[in-house]
């Protein structure tokens, strides 16, 4: 079967198991102070536990909260210095990508610039992105939505918006898409005021 014949589609698949969501990721961090920094005093996660590894009691485990309840760890020790980039290859994470509100959107690039911290910004088609690197060298993605989305309709949009790019023929899912598949789902089309961005086609 190629990539192509398999279908695209909200539906649940007919497989033996079916997950409720993520829980949480885990990244190997430098060390804990320059984490916190990053992800609790820039990005504004709560750090909301903090414990031994437990596969590795001489290592910290850092939970923070996204932001929606879902969950990112850090396994971070004292002798591990901050990273300027991360050993790309297969398995390897590519980039992190959390929610902005698109009225903080200008906000978060001027604190990150307040920050030290370099960023580009993209308009990826159906959404906004900022992109920089943590502390670890690692890609981060923040994004914000051209239009209100709800969570629980996010699937069922973009499968619609994907039968849309493939009627027109688009290499990739573009604004007009989005909208459409919001319209024809019978919802309200809100669009946000955000910058004018380059659409671009790579990070940092």
């Amino acid at each position: 079967m190629s990539d192509e014949s398999i279908p695209v589609t909200p539906e649940l698949p007919d497989s033996p198991v079916h997950m409720q969501g993520t829980d949480h990721i885990t990244i190997w961090g430098s060390n804990a102070e320059e984490t916190i920094a990053f992800y609790r005093d820039l990005l504004g996660m709560p750090l909301v536990l903090r414990q031994p590894n437990l596969d590795d009691p001489s290592q910290t485990h850092l939970f923070f909260d996204t932001g929606d309840g879902r969950i990112l760890t850090f396994f971070v020790s004292d002798d591990r210095p901050s990273a300027r980039g991360q050993r790309g290859g297969v398995g390897a994470v590519h980039h992190l990508c959390f929610s902005v509100d698109p009225d903080e959107y200008e906000e978060t690039m001027e604190a990150l610039e307040d920050a030290g911290y370099q960023y580009n910004i993209f308009d990826r088609g159906i959404f906004h992105s900022i992109y920089t690197r943590d502390n670890n060298g690692l890609v981060i993605e923040l994004s914000a939505d051209k239009y209100e989305i709800p969570n629980d309709r996010r699937g069922e949009i973009l499968a619609t918006a994907q039968e849309l790019r493939e009627d027109d023929g688009a290499e990739y899912a573009k604004d007009e898409h989005l909208r459409g598949a919001i319209d024809e789902l019978g919802l309200e089309v809100v669009e946000h005021d955000l910058p004018e961005a380059s659409a671009g086609t790579g990070g940092l």
